[in-house]
């Protein structure tokens, strides 16, 4: 089969640059350069953006780490890629840009960064070269789809380095097929005869420019993960997509990536990114709970059984001993209580947790490849389904090592069951899991340890000051290194273009997910408005309530999330201003709709975290016993920063107008209210119902 070069957003340099030092004399100053790249996107002079470029710039030229705000219309991609561009070019050095959603990413590599490229070039001695890197998982490999791998067999183990690719959100299919879906009735067969079609045709093998997309079960079937991969001995080496991107995003001096691999690279793993002196995160208020997922493991019964299979069927390896100690570790994961486990596992768990580790450890010594070509593989060849195996089993053995240790104070562990939603995925599978306590720690050493940190969101700033998120990721505390923070406003004024509206005559939220002055206030507030609502609830249970509440009341087309695809919901609420989208966390910070159509959000509940949620709830507990306040360290800035995105839904453009309205009383008789109230945008606040829905009238008019 003949695959061409993937299709890596590029820019060849010229001939005879040169050196750094000479081409930094001549290169303007930053914001000369952004007024040339603002002016080739047809845009005006921002200040914020002009103060944001100059601090990027002049953080990246002292060495010293730089947390910067930049409120919605403040073009903060241009505000960083200018001074990340000419740092590059100027130095010979390398620059990585992160973000946390597809959406930024693609818009950087084939927008903003491209834009940059060619305004700025005639001002640089080369033109800059950039890349796109993502996780191993995330391209096709040639060598399976063209057979040289086993066929997969289902698993539970997660995916390393597939993190940065979100789980396709499928509604539900009532009665659906097993492998079918209900946007195009393909079954699984179907989906991986398109994308071995699909492989002849791509330049990049990336998932993401396979449009639609398909299921994970799919995509499995003609990928591996890196630890899976047969490296520089694998016959197709010079047809892999993966190694091509790495090739060129070691030649670039620009790098696009995502948060998952800043979270892999985080944990100590080597080589994830290629070397660089600066990195710029976008959507930097995701990065720590990026990096948490990427520090987390689990272990089933499930996951030492399925290990163990690939151990047999690939190597022929005698598994009875782990095939033992899987069977004691279900037993008692049977009686296992889902909770938290503070002073480590219990002792029988650890001990069986133990027994796994030894036997995986046993197992692992056998995995070795054969000096002549692994079963049905010429001499020299490396047998794939043998390196399958030797990564489930390190895996297995990685993640029980570090369960059963004695000393865990370092990680939170826990067991949860498929009722109790703690880390469970659905598949009626009792684990145990091991997350880190914290990673400040991580992200300094792993991040931050050789390079200059510029981290940049709408919402850095909680409670008005920047000193939360620079705690969490590693730059506070002792031998903390110097930063700085800046906030670049926004264009927009937020007291004239919004109020925010606290609901304080409604009751305290409770346990259950609406209330009946809840769904009293929700319909009198769409009415007032003409639908062009925005729900945001802390639960689906309260979201569907609602939505289902008043579709029976309202005349107004109410849609659900989980109703179609997210992409296919946000463009209808779009398109019609009648209509009103009620969801859950992707709706808090993933929908751009300016115009009519949103100009009521509505908030059911302040965001606080689940009581229960074991992270969280060790991490407050690890304050609290430092001397501090769990509560307002965790709970209220996770709070903090999901209200700030949610109202930032409502004023997406200098035009719009409108209310956000929060449903809890809390949020003005709280103690707390006002550090919560700070990291909002600045809204025009009032209690007054009837007030607001007169503004809201007059706005449908």
């Amino acid at each position: 089969m003949s695959v061409v070069r993937p299709r890596i957003e590029r820019v060849t340099s010229l001939p005879d640059a040169p050196t750094a030092t000479s081409a930094a004399e001549r290169i303007p100053e930053v914001e000369e350069l952004l007024d040339l790249a603002v002016g080739e996107l047809g845009g005006g002079r921002r200040d914020g953006q002009h103060r944001m470029a100059v601090a990027v710039g002049e953080a990246i030229e002292k060495g010293e780490h730089l947390l910067v705000q930049a409120g919605t219309g403040t073009g903060k991609s241009l505000g960083y890629l200018v001074p990340a561009v000419r740092h590059a070019v100027a130095s010979g050095s390398k620059v990585i840009i992160s973000t946390a959603t597809l959406a930024l990413q693609r818009q950087v590599i084939t927008r903003d960064l491209p834009l940059v490229a060619k305004a700025v070039t005639p001002q640089l001695p080369r033109e800059p070269r950039i890349a796109l890197l993502k996780g191993w998982h995330n391209y096709l490999c040639v060598h399976k789809v063209g057979g040289g791998y086993p066929a997969d067999e289902p698993t539970l183990f997660d995916l390393p380095g597939g993190e940065d690719h979100p789980r396709t959100e499928e509604p539900a299919v009532p009665g659906g097929a097993r492998g079918r879906r209900k946007d195009d009735g393909a079954t699984l067969a179907d989906h991986v005869r398109r994308l071995h079609e699909w492989a002849g045709e791509t330049e990049s093998g990336d998932r993401d420019d396979l449009v639609p997309g398909v299921p994970d079960r799919a995509w499995r079937q003609v990928s591996v993960t890196a630890m899976e991969c047969l490296g520089g001995k694998c016959p197709m080496l010079a047809e892999c997509f993966p190694d091509k991107a790495r090739t060129t995003s070691r030649e670039a001096d620009v790098v696009v990536t995502n948060h998952a691999m800043l979270g892999i690279a985080a944990t100590g793993s080597p080589g994830i990114l290629p070397e660089h002196d600066v990195v710029v995160v976008d959507e930097a208020h995701e990065l720590t709970d990026r990096v948490t997922s990427s520090a987390t493991v689990d272990l089933s019964m499930a996951s030492v059984e399925s290990a163990a299979r690939l151990a047999r069927r690939h190597a022929g390896t005698n598994t009875d001993a782990l095939d033992q100690a899987a069977q004691a570790l279900g037993t008692l994961l049977v009686t296992a209580p889902a909770e938290r486990f503070p002073n480590g596992l219990p002792d029988e768990l650890r001990a069986a947790v133990g027994a796994v580790r030894d036997a995986a450890r046993e197992v692992l010594s056998t995995l070795k490849p054969e000096a002549g070509g692994g079963k049905g593989q010429p001499a020299g060849q490396p047998e794939p389904g043998l390196k399958m195996a030797q990564g489930a089993m390190l895996q297995l053995f990685e993640t029980a090592e570090r369960m059963a240790f004695k000393d865990t104070t370092a990680d939170v562990l826990w067991c949860s069951r498929p009722d109790n939603g703690w880390g469970g995925f659905g598949d009626n599978v009792t684990r145990l899991h091991a997350a880190p306590l914290h990673v400040a720690g991580l992200i300094r050493t792993h991040l931050l340890g050789e390079a200059t940190g510029v981290f940049t969101s709408a919402t850095l700033a909680l409670g008005g000051t920047f000193e939360p998120v620079a705690a969490t990721i590693g730059l506070k505390g002792e031998d903390a290194p110097p930063w700085q923070g800046l906030d670049a406003g926004s264009p927009f004024d937020y007291p004239r273009q919004g109020i925010l509206y606290v609901a304080r005559h409604l009751p305290a939220p409770g346990r259950e997910p609406t209330t009946e002055a809840q769904l009293d206030e929700i319909a009198e507030l769409i009415t007032s408005a003409g639908g062009r609502t925005l729900g945001l609830f802390s639960s689906r249970r309260a979201a569907n309530a609602a939505a289902e509440a008043m579709r029976e009341r309202l005349d107004f087309p109410i849609l659900a999330q989980g109703d179609d695809q997210l992409p296919t919901l946000v463009r209808q609420f779009a398109e019609d201003p009648a209509t009103c989208l009620f969801g859950t966390l992707s709706l808090w910070q993933g929908v751009d709709v300016p115009g009519p159509s949103c100009q009521l959000v509505l908030i059911d509940r302040i965001p606080f975290p689940r009581p229960d949620d074991p992270v969280k709830a060790a991490r407050a507990r690890a304050v609290e016993q430092a001397g501090g306040n769990g509560f307002m360290a965790v709970s209220a800035q996770h709070a903090a920063l999901l209200l700030a995105q949610g109202a930032g839904r409502l004023v997406r453009s200098m035009d719009d107008r409108g209310v956000v309205a929060v449903l809890d009383p809390r949020l003005a008789t709280a103690r707390y209210a006002s550090f919560l109230t700070r990291s909002m945008p600045g809204f025009w606040p009032t209690t007054d119902s009837s007030l607001v829905r007169a503004a809201l009238a007059r706005l449908d008019t």
